[in-house]
């Protein structure tokens, strides 16, 4: 299984500031190793080496079919089901990386750092076509909050962007971007996500 993640899908984010997110061309891709999840509603533990520890939410499409090279115009038929996922950063180890233009993996892609919730399938035309609001609680505040509809490349785009490059397979994710700034991560916090109203995650900080 893949796990693929967008930097810079929302302007004015931490991502990208409000200066430079008119300019942006094509979606910044990363990867994940499989180990990076966290299922299930288990705890996530705030790493020693993460100082601190962000978190941002993203919309997750799960990817139903097996595809490469494929057109905007199909790329609606790979994917068959979205939820909402939590990515952890070691904001330290981040920083690092960006001043020596090293890769993220280290920083985003650490073991547990990115949460997945309970998927909902929906149909082809609610993906495309009727914007999805989600948001994120911490210990029953909305911290964070967003609309598909603001994103900068649709989900069709995305899909044909990435397949350029890799193979898309059968239970692939794809993490969408990130619509807010990051959150600092705190023991002893409850952590829940929604989609249009619908609790899809729910989890303690530990």
């Amino acid at each position: 299984m893949n796990i693929f993640a967008i930097h810079n899908n929302y302007p004015n984010t931490d991502n990208n500031p409000a200066n430079t997110s008119l300019l942006i061309k094509e979606p910044v891709v990363y990867t994940l190793t499989d180990t990076a999840l966290t299922r299930d509603g288990r705890p996530f533990f705030i790493p020693d080496y993460a100082s601190p520890c962000t978190f941002q939410m993203s919309l997750v499409m799960r990817i139903c079919r097996l595809g490469r090279s494929i057109s905007p115009r199909f790329a609606n038929r790979y994917y068959d089901a979205m939820t909402v996922g939590v990515m952890f950063t070691a904001q330290n180890i981040l920083e690092q990386c960006r001043q020596y233009s090293l890769p993220w993996e280290l920083a985003k892609g650490f073991d547990g750092a990115a949460a997945i919730g309970r998927f909902n399938s929906q149909s082809e035309e609610y993906h495309e076509n009727r914007p999805i609001h989600f948001y994120l609680k911490q210990n029953d505040v909305i911290v964070q909050e967003g609309n598909s509809s603001e994103a900068i490349f649709s989900p069709s785009l995305l899909i044909s962007y990435i397949s350029k490059f890799y193979t898309l397979r059968q239970g692939d994710l794809l993490y969408t971007g990130f619509p807010c700034k990051a959150n600092i991560a705190k023991e002893n916090t409850h952590l829940a996500a929604y989609m249009d109203n619908t609790e899809v995650l729910s989890f303690n900080v530990k």
